[in-house]
């Protein structure tokens, strides 16, 4: 290769690289919950988000309308198992099947559904009714439905939990999980273990420090207390987030899965911004400050003290304050958005690589869909390895659900009959039905990302 065309490439890659690592850390996640009867449409919150730099959302159940509602917006969603419905998918393998194939099933692959969160906090629930057994049971049975489905890769099986799973939290180092729930942790760890799932835990430092206000510092719950609490091991904790992650970390080793990497997303934290009389720290001051410095935290791509070089993935909590929630005041004011789609407080979610337009939802759009950036492309690698190659292209027209009827015979994208032009055009397909992420264009090392349109004659590529 000549000298200048090396150059070229390298600094093509260096760009990418950087490029990448952009979208990688300019992305938060955040629980868009239902439980009010003033909150806008679901078109109109995915509208929104699609403004923001917000492009992953949990949700409790599998309403149809959002799943519908957020199909080609390059948003990832966590779907839920509600914990009534539990039981049933823990019964038998049909039974999970079917939820499947009537909840989750007709909305794929438009809508980029990546994880299923079986259950909320179903082992510390005040549900005499719920039974331990039954958790990891339908796991498992959904596991072996994506299995069969061939979609075992693109959507991970896990379950929320909360931090009273811990005998104690604190010192991270030697958090263990309670007595009465180890043989259901120990079973969970091992699934999460043996799937590649991640272990996803709820953790608000609002409710420590509102329960223990004397001995718990707000600046260090708020994730601000410059001068830090040493661990009797060492390790020296800036914020009270860090701590509780470590502390499921330990908990996790102390069961024998210490060489076993499971990656832990903080699947809920927020503060809220009213609270009753009592709560004197749930104030939009105080949630504006955690909010910002969580949104940070979650870009930023750092570990915890115990493992620094491992990022933390955060989704806040919440989206809305909703009205008709239970429990005190405060359980239904976490929200960052008003029902009107006006901020509660000012929290920055602008996007460098989203559309410059800002949707309120009384707004109208021209299009049903919004920008999320450059154009960019993904296509194989000139010189990967043909085998690889027809491996990918197999993945991306069967399992990976991309239309391929254009690279057929007759098809606009047929000529060249060649299997890199054909696989760059199933690649790309696939890259932009998943949101764009870097990972959608690796394809074990064969796909590239480019800025040049690909398109040729009536050959076209997909660009949002």
């Amino acid at each position: 290769m000549a000298p200048t065309c090396s150059l070229f490439f390298s600094s093509l890659f260096l760009f990418l690289l950087h490029f990448n690592l952009l979208l990688k850390v300019s992305s938060i996640g955040i629980n868009y919950g239902t439980i009010g009867n003033n909150l806008p449409p679901p078109k109109r919150v995915a509208q929104l988000l699609q403004s923001t730099l917000i492009n992953k959302i949990k949700i409790y159940d599998t309403n149809p309308e959002i799943l519908e509602s957020f199909s080609n917006t390059g948003i990832d969603l966590i779907v839920s198992v509600e914990n009534s419905h539990v039981s049933n998918i823990s019964s038998n393998p049909s039974a999970a099947d079917k939820w499947f194939t009537t909840r989750i099933a007709p909305f794929l692959p438009a809508t980029s559904i990546v994880a299923i969160a079986v259950g909320n906090e179903y082992l510390t629930s005040d549900d005499d009714n719920l039974d331990h057994n039954s958790l990891v049971k339908a796991m498992q049975n959904l596991h072996t439905v994506l299995l069969s489905r061939g979609l075992d890769r693109k959507i991970k099986i896990s379950t929320p939990h909360s931090m009273a799973v811990l005998a104690s939290s604190f010192p991270p180092s030697a958090s263990t999980f309670a007595t009465t729930l180890l043989p259901a942790m120990t079973a969970i760890v091992g699934f999460l273990a043996d799937s590649g799932a991640p272990f996803m835990v709820n953790a608000y430092p609002y409710f420590a420090y509102r329960d223990n206000p004397k001995t718990i510092s707000l600046e260090y719950a708020l994730l601000g207390n410059g001068t830090g609490v040493t661990d009797p091991k060492g390790y020296i904790y800036t914020n009270m987030l860090d701590a509780q992650i470590d502390a499921i970390r330990s908990a996790i080793s102390s069961l024998g899965f210490s060489n076993r990497s499971i990656k832990i997303i903080v699947s809920e934290s927020g503060w809220p911004s009213k609270g009753d009389e009592g709560e004197t720290a749930a104030t939009p001051e105080n949630a504006k400050t955690y909010n910002t410095r969580l949104i940070e935290r979650a870009q930023s791509s750092r570990g915890t003290p115990m493992k620094p070089k491992e990022s933390i993935e955060i989704f806040v909590f919440a989206l809305f304050n909703e009205n008709k929630k239970q429990g005190g005041e405060s359980e239904r004011n976490f929200g960052i958005f008003n029902s009107d789609g006006s901020k509660v407080y000012d929290v920055d979610l602008s996007c460098q690589f989203c559309s410059n337009t800002k949707l309120g939802f009384g707004e109208k759009s021209s299009g049903v869909g919004m920008s999320r950036g450059p154009s960019v492309w993904c296509v194989a690698k000139p010189h990967a390895d043909e085998k690889v190659i027809g491996a990918v292209l197999d993945f991306c027209c069967g399992s990976g659900g991309v239309d391929c009827r254009e690279i057929y015979e007759n098809g606009d994208c047929f000529v060249p009959d060649k299997i890199h032009a054909h696989a760059s055009y199933a690649m790309n397909e696939y890259y932009h039905m998943h949101g764009r992420n870097y990972w959608n264009c690796d394809f074990k090392g064969t796909g590239l990302v480019t800025f040049s349109d690909p398109s040729y004659g009536k050959c076209r590529y997909a660009d949002q």
